[in-house]
């Protein structure tokens, strides 16, 4: 009797473990993802602090000077560098991440995943519009120590390409990685836009065109506000089921 009472017991508290544990981890992923984002956020402001004080700093020019040779219009390394960096630098412009998110959003569209194409469409738009108004707002002039490599228009704190290559292949990433069940399939799949994003925000420093410290804070920020937006559309699955 005892015997049976024992088997009983063990089997319960089994299918207990076995419900609770997606739980945990669904907990414990969230948390991960809180303090992602916190650290993010808090880079951001550190560096927005440093650039309130002073608009330049030696850690940029250095950089940049390092990235050139004694002609400031001349970057260091072969012609052909030069040449791929303008081509990797157009991933983080708005006519590309536009034609990729449209291309997503249609996809999603197609298959009926409303939530996920909210998600792209708020996270991209939301963050765009955040990044217009930071750089009125911080009003850093673009960098004048070196030339510039290709053409630009606007301000330079935060970078815009680096934050919004950010938002858009860490979401898109996430997006994909997903639905895969191989692990391995999603760690490289994050790991690409992970890659994608850092060499669009190493292009512009390149090329001459943002500051070291605008490419940083704008990765801090773009990942930030991309766990925020999926975090949010996790939670408001949730609510769904």
């Amino acid at each position: 009797m005892e015997g049976r009472w024992a088997t009983s017991t063990a089997q319960s508290l089994r299918r207990i473990l076995q419900r609770l544990r997606p739980l945990v981890a669904s907990e414990l992923s969230a948390l991960f993802a809180l303090a992602l984002c916190a650290g993010g956020l808090w880079a951001f402001m550190e560096l927005a602090e440093h650039i309130l004080e002073d608009k330049r700093h030696a850690f940029d020019e250095t950089l940049l000077l390092w990235l050139r040779q004694a002609d400031p219009a001349d970057p260091v390394g072969p012609a052909w560098v030069e040449r791929a960096m303008r081509d990797v630098t157009a991933l983080g412009g708005y006519t590309v991440i536009l034609i990729m998110s449209a291309a997503a959003v249609g996809y999603l569209a197609i298959v009926r995943q409303w939530s996920s194409v909210a998600l792209i469409v708020v996270s991209l738009a939301g963050g765009a519009a955040l990044n217009n108004a930071l750089k009125y707002w911080f009003d850093r002039p673009r960098p004048d120590l070196v030339a510039h490599l290709v053409d630009v228009h606007t301000l330079s704190f935060p970078s815009g390409h680096a934050m919004l290559s950010a938002i858009t292949y860490l979401t898109l990433g996430a997006l994909i990685a997903r639905v895969q069940p191989n692990r391995r399939l999603k760690a490289y799949v994050l790991a690409v836009g992970v890659v994608l994003t850092l060499l669009v925000g190493a292009s512009r420093v390149y090329l001459g065109v943002h500051w070291p410290t605008d490419v940083l804070a704008g990765w801090s920020l773009g990942a930030a506000w991309a766990i925020a937006c999926w975090q949010a559309a996790r939670w408001w699955q949730s609510i769904g089921r």
